[in-house]
């Protein structure tokens, strides 16, 4: 079986690494809760063909905006086979993301419903659904050459990043610093509303700019539900994204 450090540096495009990444099973545990999850089924999805493999990044490969969560939900992704789509922390993003003009429409609920996010992609540092929403540290480090590649090859026209959530943070660092942008030490801390600037790296390419970096609350229901997250916070993080990649918001 190829890992993900073999597989993912090959890529040469965003759409040859996403098709790459479908077919990775390099987590046994992952691998056996996302199928197990589509045999069982949630009662309200039971006439379902659930995805049941690992869930891409999605949006387009130029993004200026990259919004990085945390991994595919059971039920939501690793049933639709599209990253915040099919669940409420899907539903809770994209109306913001519509609200600042940033997704043509407020909804996320099939694969083919014909959401377009514009100038944004998403992507996580787990592609595949942990049980409890858990990924392990192993997990994580075995994913993270899917999302390094990713953020080299959007490397051209990324602007700025948006974290959801302090794992999301804490896996990202790692992997920025891999494709090529100097993370201080001691590494900076999540907070939501937090923004680091991250210079290239000295061995960088001399065309890569410096990268914004901003934290946000996850999406999650805990977070939504009790008010510790409100639609107001979310739209004022992503809008200050997409102000310094230079993306219009409406």
């Amino acid at each position: 079986m190829e890992l993900p450090e073999d597989v993912a540096p090959k890529a040469r495009t965003v759409a040859e690494l996403d098709d790459a990444l479908t077919h990775c099973r390099a987590c046994p545990r992952l691998v056996e809760w996302r199928e197990e999850a589509a045999r069982v089924k949630r009662a309200s999805f039971a006439d379902w063909d659930y995805w049941a493999r690992p869930v891409t990044g999605f949006g387009p490969a130029d993004a200026r905006v990259l919004v990085v969560g945390l991994a595919p939900a059971a039920h939501g992704g690793n049933r639709t086979g599209r990253m915040f789509t099919g669940d409420r922390s899907g539903d809770v993003l994209v109306r913001a993301l519509h609200d600042v003009g940033l997704a043509s429409q407020a909804t996320s609920v099939t694969r083919d419903d014909g959401l377009e996010l514009l100038g944004v992609r998403f992507t996580a540092p787990v592609h595949c659904a942990p049980p409890a929403n858990k990924p392990t540290p192993q997990e994580r480090d075995t994913c993270r050459p899917w999302l390094e590649r990713e953020l080299r090859l959007m490397r051209p026209t990324l602007g700025s990043v948006v974290v959801l959530g302090a794992f999301g943070w804490q896996a990202l660092l790692p992997a920025l610093a891999a494709a090529g942008w100097s993370v201080p030490r001691p590494r900076p801390v999540f907070g939501h509303g937090v923004r680091v600037d991250l210079a290239p790296a000295a061995s960088a390419p001399a065309a890569l700019r410096a990268l914004p970096v901003f934290g946000c609350y996850h999406v999650s229901q805990q977070n939504t539900f009790t008010g510790r997250l409100t639609p107001a916070m979310l739209r004022g993080v992503l809008a200050e994204a997409a102000h310094a990649a230079g993306l219009p918001t409406g």
